[in-house]
């Protein structure tokens, strides 16, 4: 196994076996939250399986318990500057992950077998592919912190249906695999996900590398041309959201693991 590293901490390990790059997200610390170092080091990951000639696919997956639980918030409650002015670097920084994923000379296919929230749900409507088992649940819970899921709408958009992505932006209920795969944003909801992704990953054997690369670059061409035309657009609305008293209340809540003030009481 080779790792991409920050320092001594490995967030990301890259290995190759059977004809796959597997790219393995293990922040546990932080629920392999979306921070600095992790985007840094998936990008480097995601690099290396483009020059890769022993893999034919990207298979993005997690150790422990969640997949991806979204930006670290600690991570950004911490940063110093305009909280505007970093908020908009930040999730420039995280448009451009997806569009490494969206852009990808090769299938990447998440495999899911944990949670998944807020920014995981872009990483998971980036992959071409999707497979999630029993132990995971979904949920876009940026509307229960005072935010927008400004940058990721527009891959989920391109996956789930709009009814149900209404219903899941406004009021980021948590929901299962099997609803997952109902409204799209899975491929498939299995009991083994190994075994799963073992399956779909031989069925790229046969295919030819350019052949894999031109059919990609024609379905992500839409997503990706949305991505650049309303980047900035998006970005401003996470910034201008950052600076407001409800964000500054839902994420001090979030670390204090309590109910934000505008949370009403059940009777």
């Amino acid at each position: 196994m080779s790792d991409q590293t920050a320092g001594d901490q490995t967030l990301v390990h890259y290995e190759v076996r059977r004809g796959a790059a597997h790219l393995t997200l293990d922040s546990q610390h932080n629920r392999n939250a979306i921070s600095t170092a992790l985007v840094e080091q998936l990008h480097r990951a995601l690099n290396r399986a483009a020059g890769d000639d022993a893999a034919r696919v990207v298979v993005l997956g997690h150790a422990g318990g969640t997949f991806c639980a979204g930006a670290d918030l600690s991570e950004a409650s911490a940063t110093q500057g305009s909280p505007e002015e970093q908020a908009a670097e930040r999730t420039r920084i995280f448009l451009g992950l997806l569009r490494a994923i969206l852009s990808h000379p090769k299938p990447v296919i998440a495999a899911v077998d944990g949670h998944v929230r807020a920014g995981g749900m872009g990483l998971v409507s980036a992959c071409d592919f999707a497979i999630a088992g029993p132990a995971s649940s979904f949920a876009l819970t940026e509307v229960r912190l005072g935010l927008a899921a400004a940058m990721i709408s527009v891959p989920l958009a391109a996956r789930v249906g709009s009814r149900d992505l209404a219903r899941a932006l406004l009021t980021g209920e948590k929901f299962d695999f099997a609803h997952a795969l109902r409204i799209g944003l899975l491929s498939e909801a299995v009991e083994d996900v190994r075994g799963a992704v073992d399956e779909l990953v031989a069925a790229f054997r046969p295919c030819s590398p350019q052949g894999l690369r031109e059919n990609k670059a024609l379905l992500a061409a839409p997503v990706l041309a949305e991505l650049d035309a309303r980047g900035e657009e998006l970005a401003g609305v996470t910034a201008r959201l950052f600076t407001t008293p409800e964000v500054a209340e839902g994420m001090t809540a979030f670390l204090e693991r309590r109910q934000p003030s505008w949370a009403t009481a059940t009777e």
